[in-house]
């Protein structure tokens, strides 16, 4: 059995200090060790997306990751969003607009969305098709998701727009 080493770190906000085998996938730390079962395990080999996060706020593959990797980081999952009674915008989008069916891929798409957004001006569909590129559903077809982009992207718009024209 190899040496368990000590990792520190913070997840949606929370402060976390454990003790794991160099050996553990993030993926299964999160999922098995803090119960976010939220980000989900698809292929196992980084290619679906569907266990994508936010470390220091770039979205990566937690299949591809080992926890001792993280020491010292920053971590969001989807369950940092929102909650049922309090979902983020970009959640209500989803929801709205149906980008959703079978919600295997959905937290992934999430965290894909939510690093896009937060980095890239997204001025067209080919902007945020080429952004989800990374992640596989086999079930929307895609455009809702598109479209619940769009909608977060047109109300981020507005908003500044709004802002700078209150100044």
């Amino acid at each position: 059995m190899s040496e368990l080493v000590d990792i520190r770190l913070v997840v949606n906000g929370e402060h976390h200090h454990h003790r794991v085998e160099p050996r553990l996938l993030l993926s299964d730390f999160l999922r098995h060790t803090l119960g976010l079962t939220g980000t989900h395990v698809g292929c196992e080999h980084g290619v679906c997306g569907a266990c994508t996060i936010l470390l220091d706020g770039d979205s990566v593959r937690a299949c591809l990751l080992f926890a001792v990797q993280t020491d010292g980081c920053s971590i969001s999952t989807v369950e940092g969003l929102g909650t049922i009674d309090a979902l983020n915008p970009l959640q209500t989008a989803f929801q709205d607009c149906h980008a959703l069916q079978c919600g295997f891929c959905t937290p992934g798409m999430l965290m894909t969305c939510t690093d896009m957004l937060a980095k890239y001006p997204l001025d067209s569909d080919e902007q945020i098709r080429e952004g989800l590129s990374g992640n596989t559903c086999r079930c929307t077809g895609y455009q809702h998701i598109v479209e619940a982009v769009r909608v977060v992207r047109d109300q981020r718009v507005q908003a500044s727009s709004t802002e700078k024209a209150s100044k």
